[in-house]
């Protein structure tokens, strides 16, 4: 039997809905409560997180918060920001549920106080994350201890983008919001202001706290930190890329790496993150640095003659095995050759420090659904 053609537009309605299973509750914020449930037919546990204002005479009003996170949600992919995996919306009566990853751990304050001793990795990750979430043109508004999770393996999450906002214009840095701040708050609240600079002073002031309160010694980055912290606003650093550079300078002298060699390094970095567009969420990385080393210098031989590669995917898929999209000129053929002579130049464990920040510099770049691209298989 002839299957009839699908038309544009045309609502699909799927006959089935997934059901899941109770397991518990796991709290109530301002605008949702949230419990875990589990999936028996993939054997996986999920977050749902039920649109449950306190008061029930601003569900209208709040809604639109819920609708942001989840909006939000689906434009991020980030291995320290939590993932969305479904969404159901009843605007008509301003209900909804958000499908999430499940952290099974606890707040960074409890795993830091159980584990001191991984507070330099948990600040590595909480920088990479907010960078990532910077670079999105996110700001995340509440960041707060209850709001980064991390699981039992150690793997940080940030959660909770409910107060979340994607800055569009200067005129967004400008609204406050109001919430009941765990410490005290910076000096541009004065004026109704809060940006990323804001956030780099919460994010620091967290980490200062679980510094003090457990009484640690060996934290590597406490001028990075000190900087973050200053209650007035134009001493302070100003964004968390301007953290990162630091934390990677920090991590490439104390191994023994040269301004040279950070230069060298900087130089391609920034050159792949400004031709690779976008990552498909598939996309694997190579991480074998002799590998790496011999196919960028075969690449290098056929284009060393020329000021630029004449394209840039001969490049690109020494890095990346999968799909993206990427700018195809304008690659300076100088940098792959300073990058080959400084993977040459380097020890087994200075390379896998260069490949390991490489690796941070493409999970921050954006993410896209082979669906967003591909015809629907119906």
């Amino acid at each position: 039997m002839t299957q009839p053609q699908m038309q544009e537009d045309q609502v699909i309605s799927f006959l089935r809905k997934r059901d899941y299973r109770f397991v518990r509750e796991l709290g109530q914020g301002a605008c949702g409560k949230t419990v875990l449930l589990y999936d028996d037919q993939i054997e996986k546990h999920f977050v749902c997180k039920k649109y449950s204002p306190y008061s029930e005479s601003q569900r209208e009003a709040l809604f639109s918060n819920f609708v942001r996170e989840i909006k939000l949600l689906y434009h991020i992919h980030h291995p320290n920001v939590v993932r969305v995996f479904n969404s159901y919306l009843y605007p008509e009566t301003f209900s909804g549920y958000i499908l999430m990853e499940f952290v099974d751990g606890s707040d960074i304050q409890e795993f830091a106080k159980k584990c001191p001793e991984q507070v330099n990795e948990l600040f590595v990750q909480a920088i990479t994350g907010f960078g990532y979430l910077e670079r999105s043109g996110v700001l995340h508004r509440d960041i707060r201890p209850g709001n980064l999770l991390v699981g039992a393996d150690g793997q940080l999450k940030i959660i909770d983008l409910g107060f979340g906002k994607r800055v569009r214009a200067t005129v967004d840095f400008t609204k406050s919001i109001s919430l009941n701040w765990w410490c005290q708050p910076p000096s541009e609240f004065s004026e109704g202001r809060y940006d990323f600079a804001t956030e780099v002073y919460f994010l620091g002031k967290l980490f200062e706290s679980i510094i003090q309160d457990n009484g640690i010694s060996h934290f590597k980055f406490t001028d990075a930190l000190g900087r973050m912290c200053q209650h007035d606003r134009f001493p302070r650093t100003q964004s968390f890329v301007d953290v990162e550079r630091t934390i990677q300078s920090d991590q490439f002298f104390e191994i023994g790496f040269s301004e040279e060699q950070l230069r060298a390094y900087r130089a391609f970095a920034d050159s792949v993150s400004q031709h690779i567009r976008r990552l498909a969420y598939g996309a694997k990385y190579a991480d074998d640095a002799d590998r790496i080393q011999t196919q960028l210098n075969d690449a290098y031989r056929s284009f060393m003659l020329e000021e630029v590669v004449p394209d840039t995917a001969v490049v690109l898929r020494c890095l990346v095995v999968g799909n993206y999209y990427y700018g195809k000129s304008g690659f300076p053929t100088r940098c792959v050759r300073d990058f080959v002579r400084l993977l040459k130049a380097s020890t087994s464990e200075q390379r896998r420090i260069i490949i390991g920040n490489l690796h941070t510099r493409l999970n921050a770049l954006p993410r896209y659904s082979q669906l967003e691209t591909d015809e629907v298989p119906f």
